[in-house]
């Protein structure tokens, strides 16, 4: 009698846990991921048009359109003909203006910079400019604001979306091997 009811009682138990999960609500939010793309095409393409002005205006530079998303003229190029490669350290300065050239950063707010050409984190646009330079150089770079601070900012003197001009100037480069 005893094992006949912790019978029915773990039976009645296992019945009464028969519930079925609930499954999550499902819904489509392409639309809001479209609106997203459509904006950012509009901050890209109103940028762009902002930089083709800027190039028009400087008649006494030739900026080169990157494959990577931005446009760069040299300054001063130098004689050098040796590109940081990976690993190598390069020292570097810059500045950083808007695109009235209203000056945001200056180099001595920045200081001198030391970067590990790719194992360190810097901003992309000043990641891919660098690789373009020599040691001497001097190119003013135009990045779009994906490139550089994206839709957040420096949370300081950069704003939401800013397009920037950078001027730097590739210093010296400490190759990671001499075989380089």
């Amino acid at each position: 009698m005893k094992n006949s009811f912790f019978i029915f009682l773990i039976f009645s138990l296992v019945a009464s846990c028969n519930v079925e999960p609930r499954r999550p609500i499902l819904r489509k939010s392409s639309s809001g991921i479209e609106q997203s793309v459509t904006l950012n095409k509009k901050i890209i393409a109103q940028q762009e048009s902002d930089f083709n002005k800027i190039i028009k205006r400087d008649s006494l530079n030739v900026y080169i359109a990157s494959d990577l998303g931005f446009w760069y003229t040299f300054n001063y190029k130098s004689e050098a003909s040796y590109f940081p490669k990976n690993e190598d350290e390069v020292v570097y300065s810059f500045e950083v203006y808007n695109l009235n050239y209203d000056i945001i950063y200056t180099q001595e707010e920045i200081g001198i910079r030391n970067y590990i050409v790719d194992k360190q984190e810097i901003i992309e646009g000043l990641r891919e400019g660098l690789k373009l330079m020599n040691v001497g150089d001097i190119a003013t770079f135009l990045f779009p604001s994906h490139k550089v601070f994206g839709y957040l900012g420096d949370q300081k003197k950069i704003g939401i979306n800013q397009p920037l001009i950078y001027k730097v100037q590739l210093i010296k480069i400490n190759k990671k091997n001499e075989s380089n």
